[in-house]
C-alpha cells in the first residue's frame, strides 16, 4: 500500500495529470512503425509512457488521463496490464482515444486539439489545476514543487523550463522572462538567428556558448484558464495557444535543474538508454522513494551462464549464455546464446511469448539472438529472431540504410520488431 506524503499531498490533491500520448514519432521510425512513440520500450523493462505516469503517481497525483491516437493498441495493452488490472494500482487512470462520429473518426490535429476534443471528459474533474505532460520524455520530477510555485504566483499557466544550447533551442519553445520569472515572450522552434538572438540568456563569463531558456513541454494550467484558452483558434499548444496566453499575462516559468531528455530521434533514444550504464547524469530508475513502475518486476531474476559482463544492465527474465556483453542494455526475457558478443547496444527484449510454444520447442525457435554473433552499436527491437553467426557491425560505416527488417539510422543499426535475421547475415 502506498503511504502518501502528507506535506505534498495538500499541494497536489487539486491536480489531475493529462498525458499526451498520441504522437506518431516519425523521427523515431522504424521503432514506431508498429506502435506509437510512448509505447516504445526503454531501459530494459519500461515503456516511455511509464515515465510521466510514474512521476505523477510519485507526486501524489491520483487522477491521470492518457490521451492516445496513433497505433494505440500496444499502448492500451500495456496500460491495461500495468496499471488498470491491479499490478500497479496507485492512481485512477483513464485512457482516452479519438471518438467515432457519423462522419468518421474525430482525429486530433495537435496537442491542444487533443485536449479540446476530450474536454467533455475533463471538465467534470473536480480539480483546480491540470498538469499537461508529454508521453515521450525522460525525467525525475516532484511536480508538487511546480504546483506550489503556480499557487504562490496565482498563475494561469506555468511552463517547466531549463537552459539549453543553440542546437536544442531550435527544436524547442523558447521563453523570455523578467526578474520574477514572468514570461514576457515566447516563440516555438525558432530557426533564424535574428529571432534566436532575442532569446539569449545573459552569458556567464565561463560559458563557451550561448544558452536559451527552453520549454520542456510540461504545463500547469488553472482549469478555468485552460478552458478559456481552448476556445481560441489553434490546434497546438506551442505554436498557437501558448503565445496567445503569454500576451494576456499571468504566465510564469518554473526553472528545472534536474535531468530531462526529449526522445525525438533514434540517436537520442540510443544515447539515453546507454546513459543508464554510465556514471554521467541520466534517468534514475533505481530510486526506491520515487520508482518508475513496471509489472516486469514480477519476473524471475536473469540467468547468466559464463558471460563476461561489463558496464551493462541485464533485465529480469533474461537467459544469457553469451561470451561477452559490454556497455549494453539487455531487455526483459531476452535469450542470448553461446559465443555471442554484444557491445554498445540496446536489446529491447520480449514482453510476451507465443501461445504456440510447446514444452518440446526451445525458446530460441521464436525470440532469441543465436550463437557466435557479433552485434555492435545496434538497437534490437522486441520479438526478433537473430540466427547463428550473424554480424551486425555496420562494416561499411553507413549513416543510413534500409533493408528487410534491418535499418541504419544515424550510424546505428536497428533490427525491427518481429524481424527474422538468417544465419550468417552480415551488415
Amino acid at each position: 500500500m502506498r503511504i502518501l506524503d502528507n506535506k505534498n499531498y495538500s499541494k497536489v490533491s487539486s491536480v489531475a495529470s493529462i498525458v499526451l500520448a498520441g504522437g506518431e514519432g516519425t523521427r523515431l521510425k522504424p521503432l514506431t512503425t508498429q506502435r506509437c512513440k510512448p509505447a516504445v520500450s526503454f531501459g530494459g523493462k519500461f515503456r516511455l509512457i511509464d515515465i510521466p505516469i510514474s512521476n505523477s503517481m510519485n507526486s501524489n497525483i491520483n487522477k491521470i488521463y492518457v490521451i492516445s491516437q496513433y497505433l494505440s493498441n500496444s499502448l492500451k495493452k500495456h496500460i491495461d496490464e500495468n496499471y488498470l488490472n491491479g499490478v500497479v494500482n496507485k492512481a485512477e487512470l483513464e485512457l482516452l482515444s479519438p471518438e467515432e462520429k457519423n462522419q468518421g473518426t474525430n482525429w486530433f490535429k495537435g496537442t491542444a486539439d487533443a485536449v479540446r476534443k476530450n474536454w467533455h471528459h475533463l471538465e467534470h474533474t473536480n480539480v483546480e489545476y491540470f498538469l499537461i505532460l508529454s508521453g515521450d520524455q525522460l525525467y525525475n520530477i516532484d511536480f508538487s514543487d511546480m504546483i506550489e510555485f503556480a499557487k504562490t504566483k496565482n498563475a494561469d499557466l506555468v511552463i517547466a523550463s531549463l537552459p539549453v544550447n543553440k542546437e536544442d533551442a531550435t527544436r524547442m519553445g523558447l521563453l523570455k522572462i523578467d526578474e520574477n520569472n514572468k514570461i514576457i515572450d515566447f516563440v516555438e522552434k525558432p530557426k533564424e538567428d535574428k529571432v534566436l538572438n532575442q532569446f539569449k540568456l545573459q552569458k556567464h563569463p565561463e560559458d563557451k556558448e550561448d544558452f536559451y531558456l527552453g520549454s520542456m513541454g510540461i504545463y500547469v494550467f488553472k482549469k478555468e484558464a485552460l478552458r478559456k484558452l481552448l476556445t481560441e483558434k489553434g490546434d497546438d499548444f506551442g505554436h498557437d495557444l501558448i503565445p496567445l496566453k503569454v500576451k494576456s499575462g499571468d504566465t510564469y516559468a518554473f526553472i528545472f535543474k534536474g535531468y530531462w531528455e526529449d526522445i525525438g530521434t533514434i540517436s537520442a533514444f540510443y544515447k539515453a538508454n546507454l546513459a543508464l550504464t554510465e556514471p554521467k547524469d541520466h534517468l534514475d530508475i533505481n530510486d526506491e522513494k520515487s520508482p518508475i513502475y513496471s509489472r516486469m518486476d514480477n519476473l524471475p531474476k536473469a540467468q547468466i551462464k559464463g558471460t563476461l559482463i561489463t558496464d551493462s544492465l541485464i533485465s529480469p527474465g533474461a537467459l544469457i549464455e553469451a561470451k561477452e556483453i559490454d556497455h549494453s542494455i539487455i531487455g526483459v526475457c531476452t535469450r542470448i546464446q553461446k559465443g555471442t558478443i554484444i557491445k554498445d547496444s540496446v536489446v529491447l527484449g520480449n514482453h510476451y511469448y507465443p501461445d504456440c510454444l510447446s514444452k518440446d520447442e526451445p525458446l530460441s525457435t521464436y525470440f532469441s539472438i543465436g550463437e557466435n554473433c557479433i552485434i555492435q552499436k545496434a538497437i534490437i527491437d522486441e520479438h526478433t529472431h537473430i540466427g547463428n553467426n550473424v554480424r551486425l557491425i555496420n562494416q561499411n560505416n553507413l549513416s543510413n540504410y534500409d533493408g528487410d527488417g534491418v535499418y541504419i539510422r544515424d550510424g546505428i543499426i536497428v533490427v525491427t520488431s518481429g524481424a527474422k535475421i538468417p544465419d550468417g547475415f552480415t551488415l
